[in-house]
């Protein structure tokens, strides 16, 4: 089937994507898709009727609705580190969750969701107090990786939710003039610390935890009431009770529940205590229809499917190397950040779940920026260089501000933009638009090569009618079973990320080396730039 696939590839190099258009006139009506509360146009992929059948055909091959199943039934998918990966479950109803976990670890889950939901009530009630007996009015929440993104992305997304009573921040950059640029907005009387880690031995959240600690106890706090501005989310209790965080604010996490996929679980407390718990929920249940949507549709009339297999043909057939994922939408402005991590820490893999080198080109290297802002910068490339750049447009047809002018005018630019970088602009328009301009005939001769865009650079339009949490929570699984599909479809393991754990470990050998000790498998570069530090600070 690959051969088949490879072959329609070389089949599309003389037709262009507006050809499809002049060959079908209802290729929109056949080509878009309606789920979960978006429309996905996809007409204007470089891709034809017959390409959609064999990558439908492929991934019935691959064993694609085998692998689904497997996920959601809670098989160790995650075979490298010995897990299932069931961040589905959080989300669905107690029944469903019961059936997959059995009664007793179903009634964790669920006494969990209950004291994280009276936390929440209880901050916003101002029940709760710090030190100095003031009411909370600021959480922190120190994490990282998966632990801020997920959480992080929804906070901004969801910022016309946002309940008044609390201010939620997130810290996790190792950099000092971060934690600096924190604590600068807040007081340590009416601050609540979350400590995100499952381990409870990540590096850079233990750093910034155990300076808030500090922050505190040189603010007055003693030691015995530090407890009292701390809250932990982990998979190990014992070392978030050691760090000095009360055994009844311990959050539970689990080995079955991946980090760049745990904004559904108690990770999602700070989400929680910013938009509240009504909302949390609604977002939790946006996530459980479009999971519904992907177990029960077929992949041609399956939106995470579709795409997956698009950006499939796109990056391994096409072999266009890049996805630019672009929100028209300012509170979603975070959201290709996250994607970057979700996607490319996930399928970016050298090898399959057999530990074969993977002969097909994998994953694209994932970016964007929020609309319209990219048009004023990278997609000068996208317009006009030699590189084709598979697009994801993200928009809503209706805002959250009263400007309603400034959003047609968003919206308008947002169209314009996919239908530019299918159309193009061809010499010959180019240089009719220089003599429509009132240039001379050398004078348009001269200037119109500099105005010529290749076009037919592939683009789907994700579109919905206005941001909500249902409708963000919808959309964050969309992406997270788009990115499992990749990965099911090039039979890599999604779920593990060997290549983050050797900078982590390398990031400890230099400590060491910072501290003295000797280590020959430091390169004579990374030794000369420890001197160099070493030799600043007197070490």
């Amino acid at each position: 089937m690959e051969n088949t696939l490879h072959r329609l590839a070389k089949d599309l190099a003389n037709q262009s994507i507006a050809d499809f258009f002049a060959q079908d006139v209802n290729r929109f009506d056949s080509l878009s898709l309606s789920a979960g509360g978006f429309l996905l146009d996809y007409s204007k992929q470089y891709l034809t009727q017959d390409v959609l059948n064999s990558l439908n055909d492929w991934a019935a091959q691959q064993g694609l609705f085998n692998k689904i199943n497997a996920m959601f039934k809670g098989d160790k998918i995650n075979h490298t580190e010995g897990r299932a990966v069931l961040h589905t479950v959080l989300r669905a109803p107690r029944d469903v969750q019961q059936a997959i976990l059995g009664q007793e670890l179903a009634s964790e889950v669920a006494a969990t969701d209950r004291r994280m939901a009276q936390l929440v009530e209880t901050l916003h009630a101002g029940e709760l107090t710090g030190f100095s007996g003031k009411v909370f009015t600021d959480v922190v929440a120190v994490g990282i990786g998966g632990s801020y993104y997920g959480p992080k992305v929804c906070h901004e997304a969801l910022k016309s939710y946002r309940q008044h009573k609390l201010n939620v921040h997130y810290l996790a950059n190792v950099d000092g003039t971060a934690v600096v640029g924190k604590l600068e907005k807040l007081n340590p009387e009416t601050t609540l610390v979350v400590v995100i880690s499952k381990t409870f031995v990540t590096q850079e959240t233990l750093l910034n935890a155990t300076a808030l600690k500090q922050w505190l106890l040189d603010s007055g706090c003693d030691n015995q009431q530090l407890n009292k501005h701390f809250v932990a989310v982990s998979a190990a209790p014992e070392k978030a009770i050691e760090f000095g965080v009360a055994p009844d604010k311990v959050l539970p996490m689990w080995d079955w529940v991946g980090g760049r996929f745990s904004l559904w679980s108690a990770v999602g407390f700070p989400l929680a205590c910013a938009i509240g718990n009504e909302n949390f929920e609604l977002l939790r249940a946006g996530a459980y229809e479009m999971d519904q949507h992907f177990q029960t549709s077929d992949f041609l009339n399956n939106m995470p499917v579709l795409m997956a297999l698009i950006g499939i043909w796109n990056c391994s057939f096409l072999k266009y190397n890049s996805l630019a994922v672009l929100p028209y939408d300012h509170l979603l402005r975070d959201f290709p950040g996250y994607l970057q991590q979700v996607d490319m820490e996930s399928s970016g893999k050298r090898v399959d779940v057999n530990g074969e080198e993977i002969t097909l080109a994998i994953a694209p290297i994932v970016f964007g920026q929020e609309g319209t802002n990219g048009q004023h910068a990278f997609m000068q490339l996208m317009h006009q260089s030699h590189q084709v750049i598979p697009t994801e447009f993200i928009v809503a047809l209706e805002g959250h501000s009263q400007f309603i002018e400034h959003h047609r005018v968003l919206v308008a630019n947002c169209f314009a933009q996919s239908e530019a970088l299918m159309q193009g602009k061809t010499l010959v328009q180019a240089y009719d638009e220089c003599i429509a301009n009132g240039l001379s005939e050398q004078q348009a001769m001269t200037l119109a090569p500099h105005k010529v865009m290749p076009g037919n650079s592939p683009s789907s339009t994700l579109v919905f009618d206005k941001l909500n949490p249902k409708i963000m929570g919808s959309l964050m699984a969309l992406y997270e079973h788009k990115i499992f599909v990749q990965g099911a479809m090039w039979n890599l393991n999604s779920f593990d990320q060997w290549g983050v754990e050797l900078g982590k470990q390398l990031g400890q050998t230099v400590m060491k080396v910072f501290d003295g000790e000797q280590d020959s498998k430091l390169s004579g570069s990374s030794q000369g730039l420890v001197n160099l530090f070493k030799n600043k600070h007197n070490l």
